[in-house]
């Protein structure tokens, strides 16, 4: 199954939020990892053959679903983990997600149905898909029997031990002042704890903005600097910033992407003549760090592109010049983490991919700009990967990982009970087992800190295709770590303002807790009409942490 890979007129504007880092980026039951502690925390629902035809497609031969079983992992494994058909109902596998893998295999109609074609881009290219169709017509039609027959009609809804809980006492909810009608559409929120600012960057209005705290509330826009895109990420430094511009924001196959130096000159943002690096993939994640040992800092990029894109790194020849190197030239890296992980003095890069390959890989640093590709983890096609940080929830030493799931942007728009924030536990020897699941519809982002101050790792997790309907609360939730791999979740009723793609945690009023900031962007897909108008909301909230 290929994930995001064509978009409908109607959607197109806006299919892949980065994520990603957006979206950002980032897409459950694990098949490679298996559940720790299972009657203790739950766990999602783990796919399977279940062989047992669903009412919508009860004729189907049995000859034409082992027939197209035995295609489908044949083909759909050399770009991806095999997806069971239960991930998604028959409905999503006909009409949503196959029409997309079709045109992979070199298919582009079946039975009078034109699949998306891809080739008259110039970015893309006609030699991208194979010059002949791979499978004859009765052997697509089997493959989409295997789907469709043993998919269930719908998916199972969320199922959670605990109930989320409304509480107006652990935080409290902060906006900035709005001057302006334009619908909040924040794609990046940063906390400068230097300048102590918080910066913000705006899809519609293309500008990256600076804002102070004031009488009215927690933040005044006091510049704003027209970037001619969309800042996704920022490195900050004494001199100012370095920022990801991924372009042109909806998804597209262009080398639209580039690198901006922004510097500060008193009270205001000084865009570079020219651009650090261009031509990159729709990018929406940028880490430096001297990666060859030669004294300057390097750029670790993400360019999630769309049909195409690459995880590479620049490095710093000095005077301002940069020489790309591709570590792995697929779509979807939408985030990366930089650390020597064996303790050899190297830095290590450790990616998630979405879009199709999902899954975390290592690359170990093995000196001369050389690095070794290792599989951590592998997720299904269907999750939507959206985020992930290594944060050592156990105190042994060893990182483990914080992940999740929910990027439903694509052609597979139903809420999916395997959404949700996991933690894979690090046994110290680069094996990781699901240790908790939190199921979250439309999970987009996740940080673990200690909010509370009782000296172990709390979580704040946000989602950007929430249950809104049944579940407005779901948006944000923070989860209180009660110690043993169980965590009590919460929520904030005021949080209901805005619709959140992205947050950031720091100290924003200097009293030792950390804070927690949200970013609206109120417009983007979505196929559950809220009850709130996020258009009217803020730019972004600050929760201030009233504990302790």
């Amino acid at each position: 199954m290929i994930k995001k890979i064509v978009v409908t007129a109607t959607r197109r504007n806006w299919v892949i939020m980065a994520k990603r880092r957006i979206w950002v980026i980032v897409v459950t039951g694990l098949v490679v990892v298996t559940a720790m502690n299972g009657c203790q925390t739950p766990s999602p629902p783990a796919p399977g053959d279940m062989y047992q035809k669903n009412r919508l497609h009860a004729g189907v031969p049995d000859e034409s679903i082992t027939q197209g079983k035995a295609l489908a992992a044949k083909y759909c494994m050399s770009c991806h983990q095999l997806p069971s058909p239960d991930l998604l109902d028959a409905d999503t596998w006909e009409k949503g997600v196959l029409p997309q893998m079709g045109p992979r295999l070199g298919i582009f109609e079946y039975k009078y149905q034109r699949y998306p074609n891809n080739s008259q881009d110039p970015n893309v290219g006609r030699g991208y898909y194979p010059a002949a169709p791979m499978l004859s017509p009765e052997e697509w039609g089997a493959v989409i029997a295997y789907y469709t027959a043993l998919a269930p009609d719908s998916l199972p809804r969320q199922q959670r031990r605990e109930p989320l809980r409304a509480d107006s006492t652990d935080f409290e909810v902060m906006a900035p002042v709005m001057r302006d009608k334009t619908p909040p559409a924040t794609c990046l929120i940063r906390y400068d704890a230097a300048t102590r600012q918080i910066l913000t960057s705006d899809i519609l209005r293309h500008s990256f903005d600076r804002w102070v705290a004031s009488a009215g509330g927690f933040g005044d826009r006091r510049t704003s600097v027209d970037i001619g895109g969309a800042v996704v990420d920022l490195v900050g430094d004494r001199g100012g910033y370095t920022a990801c511009n991924i372009g042109a924001f909806a998804p597209n196959n262009a080398m639209a992407g580039h690198i901006d130096r922004l510097t500060v000159d008193g009270q205001r943002f000084v865009p570079g003549d020219t651009p650090v690096y261009s031509g990159l993939m729709r990018p929406v994640n940028l880490v430096g760090a001297d990666l060859n040992g030669d004294g300057r800092q390097d750029w670790v990029v993400c360019e999630f592109g769309f049909i195409k894109g690459e995880l590479s790194w620049l490095e710093n020849k000095g005077n301002g010049r940069y020489e790309k190197h591709v570590l792995r030239a697929v779509p979807g890296a939408i985030r990366a983490v930089v650390q020597d992980y064996n303790h050899d003095g190297l830095p290590d890069i450790w990616v998630l991919f979405a879009q199709g390959d999902e899954g975390i890989i290592l690359f170990t640093n093995k000196g001369n700009g050389q690095f070794a590709e290792q599989r951590v983890l592998t997720f299904p096609p269907c999750y939507g990967s959206t985020y992930f940080e290594l944060d050592d929830f156990n105190r042994d030493g060893h990182p483990d990982i914080l992940y999740t799931c929910g990027d439903n942007g694509d052609f597979s728009t139903v809420l999916k009970p395997y959404h949700g924030v996991y933690i894979f536990q690090n046994d110290g020897h680069e094996h990781f087992t699901q240790q908790y699941f939190f199921p979250m519809n439309g999970c987009y982002r996740a940080m673990a800190r200690d909010f509370d101050g009782d000296g172990d790792l709390d979580i704040a997790s946000i989602a950007y295709f929430a249950d809104y309907r049944s579940q407005p609360d779901e948006g944000f939730v923070y989860l209180e770590n009660k110690g043993n791999g169980q965590f009590s979740p919460h929520t904030v009723t005021a949080a209901r303002c805005g619709r959140w793609i992205t947050m950031d945690v720091a100290d924003i009023d200097g009293d030792g807790k950390p804070d927690i900031l949200l970013a609206n962007c109120s417009v983007g897909p979505g196929f559950i009409k809220p009850a709130t108008d996020w258009k009217k909301g803020p730019s972004f909230i600050v929760l201030r942490n009233r504990m302790r």
